[in-house]
């Protein structure tokens, strides 16, 4: 028995290395796009794409009724809102800046979660919290460099997003409470797409490299394979195990961006990604007794 749980151990620990490098693979496709697709465009094939393959998927597994029926139809809104919001702005951030310093920065979500824990899930914040919370912020500010000159603007637009991303985790966290992850991420898909589908016939234009419907779809099929992957992972694995690998997104992040843009971190980022991973570690060292739902690591 014992070595049957070691090996369920291991499959969700490659399923949560599995996730993450499809998290990394949106933000690539987005920014491989960002080049001739607007931002908005991006969001909205993004989630309308994911959301027609996970609704395939789901509704060929399980009754689509029941799969629709939510306790908390109004968090799920705000959870959706929160994700889509998040998105945007990282896209935005991307078509501007290296892959590794935006993913970088935006993992500054778990700073975030700490901070706002307390009040809204009644979590106790305390000394040894603010501390790794005001050390990973720092690092924050040695990826984003405000006030040095090569700083650009869209680095606020990654802060913003690690902001929303840290609500969007602790909105997580009270839903897993109410509904099954299926029922989360099936309204993740459909409130994205209702808000982002109005923009399609403003902004589409028919692609006519072959390269950019591989884009379109690999960001959709990403979005949904990614999430998927870390529904599994956590049906095989508890969560304080799966939760540190999620900083392989890092990894991957330097791995795409040099293979796919040439991009290499220089050392401030390195430095103060570095940074910011320690802290978010050391939050969930020091949160390990509690189990943490599924699909909270702020993807996008």
């Amino acid at each position: 028995m014992r070595g049957t749980g070691q090996r369920e151990t291991l499959i969700g620990i490659a399923l949560m290395l599995s996730a993450v490098a499809g998290f990394a693979s949106i933000d690539a496709s987005a920014k491989f796009l960002s080049g001739t697709m607007s931002p908005m465009l991006i969001v909205a094939v993004r989630y309308i794409v994911s959301f027609v393959i996970v609704a395939v998927v789901l509704a060929a597994r399980r009754d689509i009724v029941g799969l629709m029926r939510t306790r908390k139809p109004g968090l799920q809104v705000l959870r959706s809102l929160c994700l889509v919001t998040a998105t945007m702005c990282a896209f935005v951030a991307l078509r501007y800046l290296p892959l590794p310093q935006v993913t970088s920065i935006t993992f500054a979500s778990p700073l975030v979660v700490a901070l706002i824990a307390g009040p809204l899930l009644g979590e106790r914040v305390g000394w040894r919290r603010t501390i790794a919370v005001l050390v990973g912020f720092s690092g924050v500010l040695v990826v984003s460099r405000p006030g040095v000159s090569g700083m650009h603007p869209a680095a606020l637009l990654a802060v913003v997003t690690a902001l929303v991303n840290g609500v969007y985790i602790v909105v997580t966290r009270m839903l897993a409470a109410h509904d099954p992850p299926e029922t989360t991420m099936f309204y993740t898909g459909l409130v994205g797409s209702v808000l982002t589908a109005p923009f399609l016939p403003f902004l589409w234009e028919t692609p006519s490299e072959p390269s950019i419907w591989l884009g379109i779809l690999s960001v959709g099929f990403f979005g949904a394979l990614g999430h998927w992957l870390l529904i599994l992972a956590h049906r095989r694995a508890p969560a304080s195990t799966l939760a540190p690998f999620a900083y392989a997104h890092l990894l991957w992040a330097v791995l795409l961006g040099f293979l796919i843009f040439g991009h290499l971190p220089d050392h401030w980022t390195v430095i103060g990604g570095a940074v910011v991973a320690a802290s978010g570690l050391y939050l969930l060292y020091q949160e390990r007794p509690r189990v943490a739902p599924p699909g909270e690591e702020g993807a996008v």
